[in-house]
């Protein structure tokens, strides 16, 4: 046989095989210009062109955490496709933040910054396997590894530290009242800061002393307070609410709903007062290590866990979690002895 007509059996084969081919994707329900578009729309996606489609889809809570990287990842690779980068790539385009990463007096070395980065581009590429525009196999943001986390500085507070941080937060200041309110918030059911600022009028359970907390993850719970507080709280929304259930509960005098500025306020004056504050970088996360340290130590861990309104099996080895969960009841009973202060739900074992 010629080379010639070698050539021309190898060109009808592969004619053949492309024909079979094409048979097959039909018999599939699948047009061949479709499966060559998802192709060429799989080769062709920037970033440029997903980051912000990831950005709509994702909670605003997400977004504020990861929108300053994705901002850097479009600058950095915006006209780049997403099947483009190796893992290499995003190792060192994450430590490279590390470099960038504001120095505070609570910083660790820009390891936050690494991790972070890490996790945003894992969320990008966790959406363009759901949609399809790569493999899971090719992802390359799941082959960099994240640094690991270092102990966390926090601790709960003395009895003494949180009596100052109350006194000096009650005698300073432009709005003690709120400021004092916010502390005592914290303390008592030790919610995140996401949790008190998502407070609503109609989260109030005023008859049985409960708040409705809101918090990461878009946890929603029932959080036993003092009626003390409670009535603290029914009345700051009075005084200062505009009326409607949707409305926030933490306001300032002029009615304007607080933001996460007024943390930042309140936490600086405190260490301009009480140096070991500022020192020690003392933020509201340390009040909540503060109540939930003091449940375990006399309530238990179940009770202490339901009391921070962590989810089941969290972090958490063996099915035992399960069986031991606590109730609303124990975590009342444990607020009763916190605060000194009876409680509707805690009557009763």
């Amino acid at each position: 046989m010629t080379a010639q007509r070698e050539t021309e059996v190898e060109a009808v084969m592969e004619n053949t095989e492309v024909e079979a081919l094409r048979t097959l994707i039909a018999k599939m329900g699948i047009s061949w210009d479709e499966l060559t578009g998802v192709a060429k729309e799989r080769r062709s996606t920037t970033f440029a062109e997903y980051v912000p489609k990831v950005a709509e889809a994702v909670s605003a809570a997400t977004a504020r955490a990861y929108g300053p990287y994705w901002r850097r990842v479009v600058a950095e690779w915006g006209d780049r496709c997403l099947h483009e980068l190796s893992a290499s790539d995003i190792k060192h385009f994450a430590w490279s933040m590390k470099q960038q990463a504001v120095t505070r007096r609570n910083s660790r070395a820009g390891r936050s910054a690494v991790e972070h980065c890490i996790s945003a581009l894992r969320c990008v590429y966790a959406h363009a396997v759901a949609d399809g525009l790569i493999e899971e196999g090719n992802n390359p943001a799941r082959r960099v590894a994240k640094p690991r986390r270092q102990v966390t500085t926090r601790r709960a507070l003395s009895d003494s530290q949180l009596a100052e941080l109350n006194r000096v937060a009650a005698s300073t200041g432009n709005d003690p009242m709120l400021d004092t309110l916010i502390l005592r918030l914290h303390t008592e059911t030790a919610c995140r800061r996401g949790g008190a600022l998502s407070l609503r009028r109609r989260d109030l359970d005023v008859e049985q002393s409960l708040l409705l907390l809101r918090e990461k993850g878009e946890t929603v719970r029932w959080q036993p307070v003092s009626p003390t507080l409670m009535a603290h709280l029914l009345a700051h929304s009075e005084e200062r609410g505009d009326g409607a259930a949707e409305g926030q509960v933490l306001r300032y005098a002029s009615g304007v709903p607080i933001t996460q500025r007024r943390y930042d306020h309140v936490w600086f004056r405190l260490g301009r007062y009480l140096s070991w504050v500022h020192t020690q970088q003392v933020t509201t996360h340390w009040l909540r290590h503060t109540t939930l340290t003091w449940v375990e130590r006399h309530f238990g861990y179940a009770v202490a866990r339901e009391f921070a309104g962590h989810c089941s099996g969290s972090g958490e080895t063996g099915a035992t979690a399960t069986y031991v969960r606590a109730g609303l009841g124990e975590v009342a009973r444990a607020l009763a002895a916190l605060t000194g202060e009876a409680h509707p739900l805690a009557a009763g074992r």
